[in-house]
C-alpha cells in the first residue's frame, strides 16, 4: 500500500495538488478546492501531533471493526465519508496558500518518518501505527483528490 514515508508517493501527491485550480469542480462533497486542501492540512496536522480531537463516541463503539476495511489496499475511501468534528472548513480560503501549507505538512510529516507521528489516537479508529498513520494519511489525500479529479 501507498504511504507518505515514500518519496515517489509524496511526489506523486504533490505533483497532483499541483493540478488543481480554484476553479477545479468537485465530484462529490461541498467544499471547493482551496477549503479541500485546508481539510487535508487539519488531518496532516492530527497524525503530526499538531491537532489532538478526543476520540469520537460512534469510533469507539464500531472504530475497530470498519479499520479492517478501511485499511484495504484495495479499497479507497468511499464519497462522502463523515469528516472529524473540526475538520469541517466551511469559509473561503485561497488555494495557492491551502496547498502551500499542505504540501508543508507532507514534507514534514515524510522528513519525520515514523519517529514524528504522533501515538494520540485516531479519533475513529483508536491507536494507529506510526505506518498505519501514513498510509491513512495516503487514503485520506488520494480521497480529495479523485474528489476533484486529480
Amino acid at each position: 500500500m501507498k504511504t507518505l514515508y515514500q518519496a515517489a508517493t509524496v511526489a506523486e501527491v504533490k505533483d497532483r495538488l499541483g493540478r488543481l485550480k480554484p476553479e477545479s469542480e468537485r465530484l462529490w462533497g461541498k467544499m471547493d478546492a482551496a477549503q479541500m486542501a485546508a481539510h487535508c492540512s487539519l488531518g496532516m496536522e492530527m497524525a503530526l501531533g499538531d491537532f489532538r480531537p478526543p476520540r469520537m463516541l460512534i469510533g469507539r463503539v464500531i472504530g475497530s471493526v470498519i479499520k479492517p476495511m478501511a485499511f484495504k489496499e484495495t479499497e479507497p475511501m468511499r464519497r462522502n465519508s463523515p469528516t472529524i468534528p473540526g475538520f469541517v472548513v466551511a469559509d473561503a480560503r485561497e488555494l495557492n496558500v491551502e496547498r502551500v501549507r499542505l504540501c508543508r505538512q507532507i514534507d514534514r510529516f515524510a522528513a519525520a518518518g515514523p519517529a514524528g507521528c504522533t501515538t494520540h489516537p485516531h479519533s475513529f479508529f483508536g491507536k494507529l501505527t506510526a505506518e498505519e498513520w501514513s498510509m491513512w494519511m495516503y487514503k485520506h489525500l488520494d480521497h480529495h483528490l479523485r474528489q476533484f479529479g486529480v
